[in-house]
């Protein structure tokens, strides 16, 4: 249910690392069930900087509005525009084509504040 090869956060983002030192965002699938229906993603601009742990984002669904977390702070070089028209790919598919941005990091130590697979599942069952 959480990837291996992902790096979590505890507001619910997970981090995919790719290659020159970037990471694709998205939400995990717990924060897509939580949320269930999602209707509206507002996601910054290719351009943008994002800190560690702040908001870079909001998505919206039909039970909530909620704040979505940076795991690593950097510049957003890569934003996924298909969830403009189809904010349902998050629920559908949130590890592929429901991925939000791509940083890449200005700061690779914040990837050790990032827990694995495992912590993640441990921190979900409290």
């Amino acid at each position: 249910m959480y990837p291996e090869e992902l790096k979590y956060n505890p507001e619910h983002t997970w981090l995919k690392m790719e290659s020159a030192g970037a990471g694709r965002v998205g939400i995990t699938q717990y924060a897509q069930e939580q949320l269930k229906q999602v209707v509206f993603v507002e996601l910054p601009e290719a351009g943008a900087q994002v800190t560690h742990m702040e908001p870079f984002g909001v998505i919206e669904s039909v039970k909530a509005t909620n704040d979505l977390f940076a795991p690593v702070s950097g510049t957003v070089v890569e934003v996924n525009s298909a969830l403009k028209d189809e904010p349902g790919l998050v629920n559908e598919d949130p590890y592929g084509r429901g991925w939000m941005i791509v940083i890449r990091l200005s700061n690779t130590a914040e990837l050790d504040k990032l827990i694995p697979a495992s912590d993640y599942t441990a921190l979900l069952k409290g």
